[in-house]
This record gives C-alpha cells, structure tokens and sequence, in this order.
C-alpha cells in the first residue's frame, strides 16, 4: 500500500537541532542542503530525507521501496510504497495556500479553468483553495509519470471530483493513475498522491509530524 506521512520542521529552524541532524544525512544530501542560502530551505531539504530514513526505519521498509518527497511552508511531505512492489510509480506535493498563487495561471492552465477559478482570486480565499488543489493534483502526476517538468501541465486536465480523476491524459501517458487528498481541518496546505497504484491508504500518517521534537 501507499502511505503518507507528514512532519512539521519549524524545528529544524534552531542551528543547534539543525547540525545535530544535518550530521545523520547522506554526503549528496549534504551537498544539497549545503547549496541552499536559507536556513528555512536547508531545513526543508534535510527535513524531507530524514523523514524518509526514519520511515524506512520504523517500518522495516526496504530501501527499493518507490517514494517520493515534496515541502512546502513549514513541512515536509514522504510517500512510500511500504510493499517495494516493482512498477510502482508515484507522485506526492504539498503547498502552503497563500495570497496571490493567479500569477502562473495562465500559463499552467487552459483557459477555462481560467475562467472557471481564477476571477478575483487574491480577494476569495476559497478560489486560492482551489488554485492550491488544483497545483498539488497536477504536480503529483507530473512527479508520478517521472516526467516532472518536461510534462506540461496544460497538455492534461483534471476532474475536481471525489477523488480526482483524469479527464484529459497527456500525449504519452498510457497508464491509468489515481488520486488522494488529505485536507485536514484548520490546516492552511493542500496535499495531493498519485500513483499507478489504487491502494492508496486515505489517512495521512501524522505520528512522525513532531519527530524532531522528540
């Protein structure tokens, strides 16, 4: 099965905790991380990984298992195939929903979801709710194609529907994929997995969220 788990790492913002578990990560993570100006993006980029070794850990899952990582704001994002099934492929993103997210519409989007969303967005938090599950939907299936970017996200289209599904596939893509979101209560991020796969557990993992706390 697919699972997803969730961790906050505002804690990862204090230097001290922050080394403590830069320490533990891989030397190309190192570099990674090392490469980035800001505190608050090192912390996503090192967050996301460890995230990922304490589930393989916990879990006993084997490190051929697919996953995928995605941060946003304050929190990082891990989906894993807890099963290492061959040809598994999946996608996950997460983002924070912020004041103003129209500006890429027009060249993300066709035009009638222009239309259809993006009148008046910064003023109507529910349309910025909208743009924002629109993104995660269509970034998780360009992640889970393995295309990423080089997948236009106006060459698809998706139904807002209970779940997503595809509507319109892009040219290449023959497999069917499936969706799940996870919008949690008071929560200001939308959070989107697609996968090839249709065991998709529909709870989001929340016991790792303070894992740096502990």
């Amino acid at each position: 099965m697919i699972r997803t788990w969730l961790a906050d790492i505002r804690a990862l913002y204090d230097e001290e905790c922050y080394q403590k578990y830069f320490a533990a990560l891989p030397a190309f993570r190192q570099e990674k991380a090392r490469k980035l100006l800001f505190q608050k993006d090192r912390a996503q980029s090192a967050g996301a990984w460890l995230l990922l070794e304490e589930i393989r850990k916990r879990y006993k899952i084997s490190d051929r298992a697919v996953y995928n990582l995605s941060h946003s704001g304050d929190y990082v994002l891990c989906s894993i195939d807890t099963d290492a099934r061959e040809g598994v492929q999946l996608g996950c993103d997460i983002e924070k929903v912020q004041k103003g997210q129209n500006g890429v519409s027009k060249n993300v989007f066709f035009a009638a979801v222009n239309m259809k969303i993006f009148s008046d967005v910064i003023q109507k938090r529910q349309e910025r709710k909208k743009f924002c599950r629109y993104w995660v939907l269509k970034e998780s299936f360009m992640k889970a194609t393995r295309k990423g970017m080089a997948l236009k996200m106006s060459s698809f289209e998706i139904l807002l529907s209970n779940p997503p599904r595809l509507i319109k596939k892009a040219g290449g893509v023959e497999e069917t994929y499936y969706y799940c979101e996870y919008p949690l209560e008071g929560f200001p991020y939308r959070i989107a997995v697609c996968s090839n796969d249709s065991e998709l557990d529909s709870r989001i993992q929340m016991e790792l969220k303070e894992i740096w706390q502990e």
